[in-house]
């Protein structure tokens, strides 16, 4: 038996299913596992699944290439104060001195 989440308002752990509905008989609140998963995407992660904040400093884990400039990011950069941007997969940095936006799966923290 697939194990049901707690309920996303209250907390709660007293919830079914009915079909493809989730609810939650204390709060009545209804939700469905598309609510659940495009909830927990607004979230950014690194490779290793480790949530990332403004100002964390992280690691490249792989040679990057930079589009438009002849400039390669090697492995075990060190990037320091990030910053988040509205896209949940990429990060905005400085390294040597150019601003550059990064995807959060070469990243580590």
């Amino acid at each position: 038996m697939s194990e049901i989440s707690n309920c996303p308002v209250c907390d709660m752990d007293n919830t079914y299913t009915d079909g493809v509905m989730f609810i939650c008989p204390d709060c009545g609140h209804e939700w469905t596992k598309s609510d659940e998963e495009s909830a927990q995407d607004d979230v950014s992660r690194d490779s290793n699944g480790a949530e990332l904040k403004d100002g964390d400093a992280v690691t490249v884990i792989k040679d990057l290439k930079v589009k438009g400039s002849s400039m390669v990011i090697k492995r075990g950069t060190k990037v320091k104060s990030i910053r988040l941007t509205d896209v949940p997969e990429e990060v905005d940095c400085k390294i040597d001195g150019s601003s550059i936006v990064l995807k959060t799966c070469f990243l580590k923290k």
